[in-house]
């Protein structure tokens, strides 16, 4: 029988327009005989037979008349919805209120009798309305059961946490899913009046107290996080309670992302480890950056990469007159060009393959574009590759944040904004030492040209610094989720290693907000929340990705890196901040040092670099930079020979 019943329903996977336009013609003429019987308590001594074949007959006409124009037999019955509904509604009051209008023509001009009385017209309406919605729901309900028998679906039984519309619709759209037979178990929501009430038969449990009660009952093995209101505490609670569950988490994406206006399954996607940072997102005042941004020309250094690129995207939505895209990446910046292009926000976008490092081409270019704004972005930033290869650090870190900052200064650039990091507080690394000189010679070049030379419309220069950017490139998340992909071993330098962390739009909010409220000098500090262990990103992410840690996936410790630090620090032991009008945005109080002692030493070292040891270069840094104190690293003897010194 269920073999029958599933080549039935491969046969007939839509049922045809003719076939729903018959059966709806029949429900009318069977609608409009019921009436009369109704109405007469079915006493058939109380019928008038003549009357009910007159009224039944114009009830039909004007009903498929009614149907062929509204259309209703064009919806596909196994996609019955809402919408659906109200056009049958619709449809079935037109009917009613013509049968009316057809008794007063027929008692008016041919002195007839009602054909059909308006009891009747009222019966007769709700029979066929609830017939017409009741047969395609069971038609549906049908198709979908014999479908499940045929495709023998792998099946998936999950918790939906949110009970509102979103947690509907998702609940709605997982149970069309054609490759996936999901179950729900049950819903969960912080709304207490919901709990123990049913949405479409399945069951409010409460908040997230039930979870473990639901899974006692019901066994799930996922749950889809479906509020659209949910703040980033709680979804990070939902998340860890999930995790410790051993439940698969997923999440639903913001309505404006959803494919033409509705919510589809492949949509539905795996909880980022985003998603537990656990703390709002600053909410800078972007009108001030679309007010001085606006008409204006920005420069953007390093624009390939993954902060220069989403500072692209974000100042391009301010409409400058003019975006210049710097890097020295062709394929990179060929991509951060397109997407650009395909956002659609119509600003004259100029990519430019140039290299930092090059004094005379950085020179032109400003030469010829004279940009007013100036994010430099461009730079080295792994840590054990810089290690390895100092010179190389010196010369993008150093010379190439020289050339653009003496460049915006030699063209009058309003404002140069610079992206430093927090390995460059208590460097342990020439990578962080390098950005740490970088920074200096930014502050005292403003400063000599605020206070030495006298020039008070001379190019703002400001320092931004944060720590550690989710998902960008050569961070940890990238390699873990590549580790995960490959089955392992997840790799972790050590078990008690910390980092601060930020999300990428974030970042350059903070790098945006410092290019319009600074007025030269500052290093803005931005407070990034507790700092956060590696191995318990580690062990979240395994848990996020489904995998069973220490079973499927397992962490192996590697050793601390060249160069690396176990804990990383937003300000060094000397350095106090001031507070700004966002409650989430310091200052640093940083000494700068002397610019010409700096810049002078910064052309010696890069005009002997190509000469030069790396050791010598390394010991130069060290005297510019007397807080880099080198860690697990070949260059801790330089260390020990200057304190013996």
């Amino acid at each position: 029988m269920v073999s029958i019943a599933s080549r039935l329903a491969n046969k007939i996977k839509i049922l045809p327009k003719w076939g729903v336009f018959c059966i709806d013609a029949t429900i009318l003429v069977f609608s409009g005989i019921a009436a009369f019987f109704v109405r007469s308590n079915f006493d058939f001594s109380l019928l008038d037979e003549n009357q009910i074949w007159n009224g039944s007959i114009i009830y039909s006409i004007l009903g498929v008349l009614v149907i062929y124009f509204t259309k209703t037999y064009e919806g596909i019955v196994r996609y019955t919805a809402m919408r659906d509904g109200i056009k049958i509604l619709r449809s079935t009051l037109i009917l009613g209120v013509l049968v009316f209008f057809t008794n007063l023509i027929c008692g008016k001009v041919f002195g007839m009798s009602q054909i059909m009385p308006i009891s009747v017209i009222i019966i007769a309406s709700y029979i066929s309305l609830g017939l017409l919605i009741i047969y395609r729901l069971i038609v549906k309900d049908l198709l979908y059961r014999v479908n499940n028998i045929e495709k023998k679906r792998i099946e998936k039984r999950v918790i939906i946490f949110g009970a509102g519309q979103a947690g509907v619709l998702t609940h709605t759209t997982i149970r069309k899913d054609s490759q996936i037979k999901y179950i729900n178990c049950g819903f969960l929501d912080d709304d207490p009046s919901k709990k123990g009430k049913y949405i479409e038969g399945v069951k409010v449990f409460g908040s997230l107290d039930e979870l473990e009660t639901i899974i006692a009952l019901k066994n799930p093995t996922e749950l889809i996080i479906s509020t659209l209101s949910i703040s980033p505490e709680r979804k990070k609670e939902v998340i860890e309670a999930s995790i410790e569950k051993e439940l698969h988490v997923f999440t639903i994406p913001p309505v404006n992302q959803w494919v033409s206006g509705e919510l589809k399954t492949d949509e539905i996607r795996e909880v980022n480890i985003e998603d537990l940072l656990g703390r709002k997102s600053i909410k800078l005042k972007n009108e001030k950056v679309i007010q001085e941004m606006k008409g204006s020309v920005v420069l953007v250094s390093g624009a390939a990469g993954s902060i220069g690129s989403e500072l692209a995207i974000q100042i391009a939505r301010a409409k400058p007159s003019k975006l210049l895209l710097l890097d020295k990446s062709e394929s990179a910046l060929y991509d951060i060009e397109n997407q650009l292009e395909r956002l659609g926000y119509g600003v004259a976008t100029e990519v430019i393959l140039a290299d930092v490092k090059e004094r005379d081409t950085i020179f032109n270019i400003f030469e010829s574009y004279k940009p007013e704004y100036v994010f430099h972005a461009a730079a080295y930033k792994h840590v054990p590759m810089m290690e390895k290869y100092p010179k190389e650090a010196i010369k993008c870190n150093v010379w190439g944040t020289k050339n653009m900052a003496d460049a915006a200064l030699t063209f009058e650039a309003n404002k140069f904004v610079f992206v430093s990091t927090d390995k460059a507080v208590n460097p342990t690394n020439v990578m962080g030492a390098s950005k740490r000189l970088a920074e200096k010679y930014i502050q005292s070049l403003h400063q000599y040209h605020d206070k030495q030379v006298g020039n008070p419309n001379h190019t703002l220069f400001i320092t931004t610094r944060f720590g550690n950017v989710l998902g960008s490139n050569g961070s940890v998340i990238p390699l873990f989720k590549e580790q995960i992909k490959y089955g392992g071993p997840v790799t972790v330098t050590h078990p008690d290693i910390t980092r601060y962390f930020m999300t990428i739009p974030e970042a350059c909010e903070l790098v945006l907000e410092a290019a319009v409220m600074g007025n030269g000098g500052e290093i803005y500090v931005f407070d990034m929340g507790k700092p956060v262990k590696i191995l318990d990103l580690a062990k979240k992410m395994i848990k996020l990705s489904g995998k069973k840690l220490d079973e499927e996936i397992f962490i192996e410790y590697t050793g601390l890196r060249e160069g690396e630090k176990m804990i990383e620090e937003l300000l060094n032991n000397t350095e106090t901040v001031k507070e700004t009008h966002h409650e989430k945005i310091k200052i640093a109080d940083v000494s700068n040092g002397y610019y010409p002692e700096i810049n002078a030493e910064i052309e010696v070292c890069m005009e002997n670099i190509e000469n030069s040891s790396e050791w010598d270069l390394v010991a130069r840094i060290k005297k510019l930079v007397p807080e880099f104190i080198s860690n697990s690293s070949r260059f801790e003897i330089l260390d020990n020979e200057l304190k013996e010194k």
